[in-house]
């Protein structure tokens, strides 16, 4: 079983909004056994047996409003209104996870990375571009380490 899941969420039709889906490319291009890669668009209720599989999650998502080049933070459960829609945040996916299976969820963390430009059709900026080569070395650091937790 893999000890950790990336998991990398954003729209590739939406200029730097590809960030988190364009990280989770270059980790799984450099082979980590202990690792599983995913991406989708968006988070949603079935993700939740994702995490299941594995001992640390890190999802990753591009952000309009972070510090540049990242933003590395662990996730605590916690209810919020995406519950009930077609798209969740982490916290509110680690809420479902406790409701579900009864028991914390699994260490988890979010990289929110800077992004400029998500309109429908750009390709990604050159400053996205910049952050998410900072975003992949800090990730694969991680991955080496085989611990996402940062003492």
């Amino acid at each position: 079983m893999p000890r950790l899941l990336l998991f990398g969420y954003g729209n590739p039709s939406r200029g730097d909004d590809a960030l988190g889906p364009n990280l989770i490319d270059h980790i799984a291009l450099l082979g980590f056994s202990h690792v599983e890669c995913q991406s989708d668009m968006q988070l949603q209720i079935e993700h939740v047996m994702d995490v299941t599989r594995c001992h640390q999650t890190l999802f990753i998502d591009a952000d309009l409003s972070c510090a540049e080049p990242f933003v590395y933070s662990k996730v605590v459960a916690e209810k919020d209104r995406s519950y009930s829609t077609h798209a969740m945040t982490p916290s509110t996916l680690l809420h479902v996870y406790q409701e579900v299976y009864g028991q914390a969820a699994p260490q988890t963390f979010l990289l929110r990375i800077r992004g400029y430009h998500f309109e429908l059709g750009a390709a990604l900026s050159n400053r996205a571009n910049a952050n998410l080569e900072a975003a992949v070395k800090f990730v694969s650091r991680l991955c080496e380490m085989d611990d996402l937790k940062i003492l």
